[in-house]
């Protein structure tokens, strides 16, 4: 999963020199905020949702200030937050508004493009859509951190499993190199053995036929 992660993610010398992290490139010297360990991964991811889910404001900037003060990884932070484009901000904020409002019980009504578009509306629709947007965050965070605490572990379980079997594997004794060259004449002399065994009933007969011969030999 490391290594995975290290060819996916963005050059640590072309993030900083970002625009929108030009004015904190001072602070991104320390070492945590590169790392790839399983807290720092899963917090990134974490960070990352959580400030996906808020408005589109400023997500570049809070996720780089988040990253420095948690001491988790800015690459994976920083790239999550430009999954909010607007392709997904409309569906994804309409799905905040009515969390919103179910939570504050007030009626949901319709998707209508005008009335999103209208300013005089906006007033009315920021309170659910900030509450189901820290909703939303939150319950995408937590689900992203323990998504990854598991998807590392198991990827922990599987390497030191595929080890220990390929050290077992090596500690198993070779074959018996002595007994295969002995195993091999034994298998080729018993055909060779049949002739004999077939040459007993004619020297039998031979025998029979020399004694049946001077007995002849009298009668006559």
């Amino acid at each position: 999963m490391k290594r995975w992660l290290q060819q996916r993610l963005p050059d640590p010398r072309v993030l900083v020199e970002h625009w929108a992290l030009r004015r904190v490139a001072h602070l991104l010297r320390e070492p945590q905020l590169w790392v790839l360990n399983r807290r720092s991964v899963s917090g990134g991811v974490a960070l990352g949702f959580f400030i996906l889910c808020l408005p589109p404001l400023g997500q570049p900037f809070y996720a780089t200030i988040g990253a420095i003060k948690l001491r988790v990884n800015l690459p994976i932070a920083f790239s999550l937050v430009w999954l909010s484009n607007p392709l997904t901000i409309p569906p994804l904020f309409y799905f905040a508004y009515v969390i919103g409002c179910l939570l504050l019980l007030r009626p949901v009504p319709p998707f209508n493009a005008h009335f999103w578009i209208d300013w005089h509306n906006w007033l009315g629709i920021l309170g659910p859509v900030l509450l189901g947007s820290l909703v939303c965050a939150t319950i995408s965070a937590l689900i992203a951190y323990w998504t990854v605490q598991g998807l590392w572990r198991w990827a922990v379980v599987r390497r030191l499993n595929a080890r220990r079997r390929a050290r077992y594997a090596r500690s198993l004794p070779g074959p018996l190199l002595g007994s295969a060259p002995n195993s091999e004449p034994a298998s080729e002399s018993a055909p060779a053995s049949t002739p004999a065994s077939a040459s007993e009933p004619a020297s039998a007969a031979g025998c029979a036929s020399a004694t049946k011969a001077p007995s002849s030999s009298r009668k006559m």
